[in-house]
């Protein structure tokens, strides 16, 4: 493998140290994936990188033979792979026992200049060359530099003095054989032999707990060895030690027990006591002095070469910190949980799974001294949350509170906690996270039968509305929403719940209107739509139905009225959170609101933002945050583990059901999906490689805005060529001949309508919808287009006869017929053009293929052959993926690439 400057490195210890392997990535895709924690800006982030990982006996080669230029990471791990060459060749070598029970080899002993040049050697590892978590933990913590770089001389020891022949200097497989070797009595015979003299004998202090208040302080001298802080004996069973041991005691342990006395005795005073007394056994201890010993002796005597060993249970493992929150003051006293609340944040903490108490929080606030006693243990106090205990906490408002209790984390001050939620919260967690049911009995005057999982949808929109909390229902197109919401009302209407606010597009009036009086024509509906609108006297029960252009422009008069549900049908609508139809959307006060869509997010987190944010406002933070800490993270990065918590938070309020579930799926008919893929023809072969040749030529000079316009440009004529040169060139004819996608159209064409079919067309551009109808024309084949600019009127008038029968082909442009229609009259529908972006495609889609649909669908995609619309199907299928992990993606992400990557991109050739 060779190393570029774009190549990182980073060493993976192991058990034993010869299994540690490189992991490089940075330059191409490995095979392996490696789980890191890399630098983002002043924070960090947790991902996956695809990395080649080759073992230590590979990688050593590659390490010692890097030139520059070289990536900082390369550079440093390059640099203490030859340090360690150069302590093996010095014979700074050690025998030593894994925790494993087997056989390694460690780089040792360290003089000074050794142990400074390893700190110096960690200091120069940038931030990517150390950036391995541990595992096994639940907070993010890392490898420290120092034990890397330790790790990798251990391991390159472990590597390079397994030669042949040092089977005949080990005498047996153990620390000659590359094969994991478990010891046996002659080896660990042989292994103490190698152990260094003089610094082997320690003395061990060992606090005891007498009485409460009294303790004894025990000196106990050990034989240790440097290598494997397992194998130690006390002095009280030294004389059963092995006969090769106790002669490289001699007569020592006396005096080394005396002179090690003195060392200590020197640094920490209150060890001078046992040299007091006639045989140096014990010392009694003050709790002052054991706080001392606990927070400057322990480490002054182990600089001093006497180690301290606490008794097991004696401490506790420590205090674990955890978020919560209660009422704030002023609040009314209620154990329901409201989304007006407004909360107290306090720290909780916890000592052996049991939570503190007021007052033991206090102490440990108020506390002066490293160490306090709480509940019968010493419990070390951590400085750093001292003050954070001092400074307290802040208010929370109910929707942050809810989402950390979804997520069970709290960001304070940059730092996550646990947070553990308050009781009303608890309540509140297990009603919305229960599995929709159809408990909610089906309102009586419901001229409907409600599929099961329609029924199920009115439970979890009555449970939710009723809570105060919102929600968006986000099944797929076709599956009911209307009649969902048209149940809802009238449940609400029993409970006097108030009068409903129905925001839709301009086209869906007529829908909605139709829709309540085919299954709750007892429900007054009036259209707030036209020069004569007004909201005089507005009735309990009634529902009023609006446009978002009058939402626009009278905010002011529907905000007069105490709507008891406001639903925004096409949410999708709102979805750019500044745009002045979405800030009008929140002006609106409701006791409840509803979002309907088949799509929350077609190209950005920032969308689901939008809409969950007006449903339930607060839940996922200020914009600029979410973008922040979530948006790129998970969209830019891939982050797992933002993603999971982004889905956690969103679940309980976005009820998602697809046509392909298993308890919706035999509802359906059979859905077919083919790509036909056709060739150009000469002229449009020829426009394709001139535009391409002249774009790419302005791109590569441009920058910024210009380059990303410039790019748009490029792909949106590259699509009309393919669709028809006549679109490209603003022709209205001749179309015969010119176009392959027109041929394979009409050719596709045929065979539906001899067959009796119906079939809807579909295309993002109104100018190619025309030429299409007129092409038809041409041929003698009824068909009509409708588009943006067909009225509202007109618009129901085109529907109807096409699901009458007067229409075989309905050519519809892709935003204007994409949402909202019932056309199930249609078996066939055709994408002439792809709007590259999965939802919107499958929104158009959802016309034909929907509840009510009782014959096969077939969906056709037509896609010019070696162009960038072949090239491009394969992405859009990876485009699913985002949406499915949290609940699209458009055309924006295509103006990042690179001047390489388009030139590939949009080049004419054979297929990928």
């Amino acid at each position: 493998m060779e190393l570029t400057p774009d190549t990182h490195a980073i060493f993976v210890p192991s058990d034993p140290p010869r299994d540690g392997v490189l992991a490089l990535w940075g330059d191409g895709a490995g095979p392996t994936p490696v789980e890191l924690v890399l630098p983002q800006g002043k924070a960090f982030r947790r991902t996956t990188v695809d990395a080649h990982v080759l073992p230590l006996a590979e990688a050593l080669p590659l390490l010692l033979s890097v030139r520059e230029p070289a990536s900082p990471a390369v550079a440093a791990w390059s640099a203490a792979v030859h340090a360690a060459l150069t302590l093996v060749a010095r014979g700074r070598l050690l025998p030593a026992v894994t925790s494993g029970g087997v056989d390694t080899w460690r780089v040792g002993p360290l003089d000074g200049a050794d142990e400074a040049l390893l700190r110096d050697l960690a200091a120069a590892l940038p931030p990517e060359a150390h950036a391995l978590p541990l595992s096994g933990l639940k907070r993010v913590r890392l490898h420290s530099p120092e034990t890397l770089v330790r790790a990798l001389w251990d391991a390159t020891a472990d590597v390079l003095v397994r030669s042949p022949a040092a089977s005949v200097v080990a005498g047996g497989p153990a620390f000659a054989s590359p094969q994991p070797t478990l010891l046996d009595a002659a080896d660990a015979e042989w292994l103490a032999a190698q152990q260094p003299t003089g610094a082997q004998l320690q003395l061990r202090v060992e606090i005891r707990e007498e009485e409460p208040g009294q303790y004894t302080f025990a000196a106990v001298l050990a034989l240790r060895s440097a290598l494997d802080p397992s194998l130690v004996v006390d002095a009280a069973t030294l004389w059963d030690a092995p006969d090769a041991v106790l002669a490289r005691l001699g007569d020592q342990v006396e005096a080394q027990l005396l002179l090690a006395l003195r060392r200590g005795a020197r640094v920490w005073p209150p060890l001078g006591r046992a040299l007091e007394a006639a045989t140096p056994a014990e010392v009694l201890l003050t709790d002052d002095e054991l706080v001392e010993l606990l927070d400057t002796g322990s480490s002054a005597l182990g600089a001093a070469g006497v180690e301290v060993l606490w008794p097991r249970g004696m401490f506790s493992e420590g205090v674990r910190v955890q978020a919560s929150a209660t009422p704030a003051p002023g609040s009314e006293a209620n154990a329901a949980f409201r989304m007006t609340d407004l909360l107290k944040f306090r720290w909780q903490l916890s000592l052996g799974g049991e939570t503190l108490t007021e007052a033991e929080i206090t102490a440990l606030a108020e506390a002066k001294r490293p160490m306090i006693r709480l509940r019968g243990q010493w419990v070390r106090v951590d400085r750093g949350m001292l003050a954070k205990l001092r400074r307290g906490g802040r208010e929370l408002t109910a929707a942050e509170a809810l989402a950390a209790a979804l997520t069970g984390a709290l960001e304070v001050d940059g730092e996550e906690l646990d947070f553990a939620p308050p009781p009303a919260l608890s309540g509140l967690l297990d009603r919305i996270r229960e599995v929709p049911s159809a408990q909610v009995e089906v309102p009586s005057d419901l001229q409907a039968t409600l599929r099961p999982y329609q029924r199920a949808g009115l439970a979890w929109l009555a449970r939710m509305t009723e809570l105060g909390l919102g929600g968006v229902l986000a099944d797929d197109m076709g599956l009911g929403k209307t009649i969902q919401l048209i149940a809802l009302h009238l449940h609400r209407r029993a409970l006097g719940a108030g009068p409903t606010l129905v925001l839709c597009p301009t086209s869906l009036l007529g829908n909605w209107e139709r829709e309540f009086a085919k299954f709750a024509p007892s429900v007054p509906v009036r259209r707030f739509h036209g020069g004569r609108r007004h909201l005089d006297e507005v009735a309990p029960d009634e529902v009023v139905l609006a446009t978002y252009g009058v939402l626009r422009r009278d905010r002011e008069a529907l905000a007069e009225v105490g709507w008891g549900l406001l639903a925004a049908d096409e949410a999708q609508h709102v979805k750019n959170p500044l745009s002045r139809t979405a800030k009008e959307l929140r002006r609106v006060p409701a006791a409840a609101r509803v979002a309907l869509t088949g799509t929350p997010m077609e190209n950005r987190l920032t969308e689901l933002w939008s809409i969950l944010d007006w449903t339930t406002p607060g839940l996922l933070g200020s914009l600029d945050h979410f973008r922040r800490t979530v948006a790129r993270p998970v969209e830019r990065d891939r982050d797992r583990e933002r993603t999971e918590r982004l889905a956690a938070t969103v679940r309980p309020f976005l009820l998602r059901r697809r046509k392909s579930d298993p308890e919706i799926a035999p509802e359906l008919p059979r859905k077919t999906e083919t790509d036909r893929f056709v060739p150009l023809t000469t002229e449009q072969a020829t426009l394709y490689e001139a535009v391409v040749r002249e774009n790419l030529a302005i791109i590569r000079e441009s920058q910024g805005v210009q380059r990303r316009g410039q790019v748009l440009k490029l792909l949106t004529e590259l699509k009309q060529i393919c669709n028809h040169p006549a679109q490209y060139l603003k022709q209205s004819g001749p179309l015969a001949g010119r176009s392959g996608k027109l041929t394979a159209f009409e050719e596709l064409l045929d065979v539906i309508l001899d067959e009796g079919e119906s079939v809807l067309v579909f295309s993002q551009y109104v100018q190619l919808g025309k030429l299409l109808v007129a092409r038809l024309a041409e041929r003698g084949l009824p068909a009509e287009m409708l588009s943006g600019a067909t009225s509202a009127n007109r618009r129901e008038e085109l529907v109807a006869r096409f699901q009458g029968g007067d229409i075989p082909v309905f050519v519809l442009s892709l935003k204007a017929g994409g949402v909202g229609l019932n056309l199930t009259r249609a078996t066939h529908v055709i994408h002439y053009d792809r709007w590259w972006n999965p939802a919107v495609e499958d929104q158009a889609t959802d016309r034909a293929y929907r509840i009510g649909q009782d014959r096969p669908v077939q969906v056709h995609r037509l896609i010019a052959e070696g162009t960038l619309e072949d090239r491009i199907a394969a992405v859009l299928e990876s485009k699913r993926g985002l949406t499915e992990a949290v609940v699209g993606a458009g055309e924006d992400w295509l103006t990042e690439l690179s001047d390489e990557q388009l030139a590939e991109l949009v080049r004419l050739g054979e297929q990928p």
